[in-house]
């Protein structure tokens, strides 16, 4: 292993980092160097050098501990009920997402050692909750949950999102408790609706809503704030939220990290659906390309392309890019996105369900943008969940988690390449970059991740037992796969989460000699103080013998 580097090939390159952070596309000077850049069109793959891993990856496990491979270390960061600034408000549950920025963003810095990072905070653990509470489960009855005003409480403080100011001090990342940066944004905060939905029937009139749930992936934008997406969506019948309204959420989340008087924002030209993640680019006429996938079985791939150009010289310029444009669906068998427009779409003015026309308007198509995908017969997929823009060449990588309803157990990870290379086409070709399974050696691959070199960190999300399925891949791991070279689509475990858990949100600080991830919902592991449940953390992975 490389002494100053977190990894022995990676790049030093910030730049080329921040690109593969922000979802930015191809970097032309880095990638003609790289042999990467054979991706594109389709070309052989397989070309160039061998690669070895930089690190000597972990075998699959049992064991309830975070397994890292010889070298490294990681130091948990910020747990499930610490307390983040002066007012009380605590780290949330369930982490997901996370997206570091240097503390000089904004003026263009890449510090590596002190930031800001935002931490998505997918669901509650109401049976935790109880524990604490000393509620008997036995007696307890979602559908009178507001008789339980507590719990309701904890739910609603458990899930959204965490703004922590982070910084490295003598070898280990710590929590910092700033009161001008931490905060919590949860199910309780007041969110504003933007875009063709705002104030239409669709959202029941409403321009504000109460809080933020379900916050699974996401991602960053090019001007530093963060995009948090929400995926799974029915609390009332989930969880016996009182007065829940359902298409309230399941939109794309803005939340700007370095301004806590900025209003949080729902983005309806994005759609709604079952969030995972957001990648952003740019098409080759300078507007911003979002991609997104649905995680649900049979459910579609879009992309959404702003009418605004981006603005690279003045930040505020970009703060309503996201509030109109096109929102896309992929048709696979055609290799083309088709437009959700409700008024050039025949497909979407006919539609009809139970007798009915079921779209009467924009704000109906994108608020119920999976039914819009039926329409216009898009290709249903197997879950498509995280979805990210590789750094060098700008192909599109969308993780296909699994269907157990066609007998997909494992997924696959698929290589989109847009049509000459520019977002803003509307045609494309596909292929499989990596089939799960024993042969590969991953499955359900979850978030994804890519370092400066162009390799993509892939985690997964299944529950193995003894006898199920999954037996054979144990605990939950992270992978680092080469898109590149003779080890292209060859996946190297990096590390294996402990029982009962997913390891989420991989995220790289800039000189990439710091990765950060999500453990949540450990069994055991981690455990909340004087109880037996383990809890839901990030955490910071280093390299032992840094200079």
């Amino acid at each position: 292993m490389d002494r100053r580097l977190f990894l022995k090939y990676v790049g030093s390159s910030t730049a080329a980092l921040v690109a593969a952070s922000s979802g930015i596309e191809a970097l032309t000077n880095k990638a003609s160097a790289m042999t990467a850049n054979h991706l594109m069109n389709g070309q052989t793959k397989g070309i160039g050098k061998r690669l070895t891993a930089p690190f000597k990856p972990v075998s699959r496990t049992w064991e309830n501990d975070l397994v890292l491979p010889e070298g490294y270390r990681y130091n948990i960061i910020a747990s499930y009920g610490d307390v983040i600034n002066s007012k009380g408000e605590k780290f949330g549950d369930s982490a997901d997402l996370t997206v570091y920025f240097p503390i000089d963003s904004l003026e263009g810095g890449n510090n590596s050692e002190e930031g800001l990072i935002w931490v998505n905070h997918e669901f509650p653990e109401p049976e935790n909750y109880m524990k604490i509470l000393g509620i008997d489960p036995s007696k307890f009855n979602k559908s009178n949950l507001s008789n339980y005003p507590e719990l309701l409480k904890m739910e609603k403080e458990a899930v959204g999102g965490s703004v922590i100011r982070v910084k490295k001090e003598k070898g280990e990342w710590k929590l910092v408790k700033d009161d001008k940066y931490n905060r919590r944004v949860d199910g309780n905060t007041v969110i504003t609706l933007t875009g063709p939905a705002r104030g239409s029937t669709a959202v029941k009139g409403a321009t504000k809503v109460i809080g933020t749930l379900g916050n699974c992936s996401g991602g960053r934008t090019l001007w530093d704030t963060v995009l948090s997406c929400e995926e799974n969506t029915y609390y009332g019948d989930d969880y016996g939220w009182p007065n829940f309204i359902d298409e309230h959420y399941g939109w794309v989340v803005e939340v700007d990290p370095f301004n806590p008087n900025a209003p949080v924002r729902k983005h309806t030209a994005l759609g709604r659906f079952a969030h995972e993640n957001t990648a952003m680019g740019l098409t080759k006429d300078g507007r911003v390309v979002v991609y997104m996938g649905d995680d649900k079985g049979d459910a579609f791939f879009y992309k959404f392309i702003s009418k605004k150009k981006y603005n690279g010289n003045k930040r505020e310029e970009n703060f309503d890019i996201l509030e109109s444009g096109t929102l896309y669906v992929a048709d696979l068998e055609k290799q083309q996105w088709i437009a959700l427009d409700y008024e050039t779409n025949k497909d979407l003015q006919n539609y009809e369900k139970d007798g009915k026309k079921f779209f009467t308007s924009q704000a109906d198509v994108l608020t119920y943008a999976r039914e819009a995908g039926i329409a216009v017969k898009a290709t249903p997929l197997d879950r498509p969940e995280d979805v990210e823009i590789h750094p060098y060449d700008g192909s599109v990588f969308l993780s296909l988690t699994n269907n157990s309803k066609h007998g997909n157990f494992h997924g696959q990870i698929i290589r989109f390449i847009p049509a000459e290379g520019d977002h803003g086409s509307e045609k494309f070709t596909f292929e499989v970059f990596v089939a799960g399974g024993r042969q590969s050696g991953i499955t359900c691959p979850d978030n994804l991740h890519f370092d400066s070199e162009g390799n993509l960190w892939v985690v997964e999300d299944f529950h193995a037992t003894e006898d199920n399925v999954y037996a054979a891949f144990k605990n939950c791991g992270v992978f680092m796969i080469p898109t590149d070279g003779k080890n292209y689509g060859e996946p190297f475990q990096f590390a294996s989460g402990p029982r009962g858990c997913e390891v989420t949100g991989p995220w790289f600080t800039p000189d990439e000699r710091t990765l950060f991830l999500d453990v949540q919902h450990p069994a055991t592991w981690n455990p909340y103080p004087g109880y037996d449940f383990g809890r839901s953390c990030l955490v910071a992975v280093q390299g032992e013998s840094f200079k």
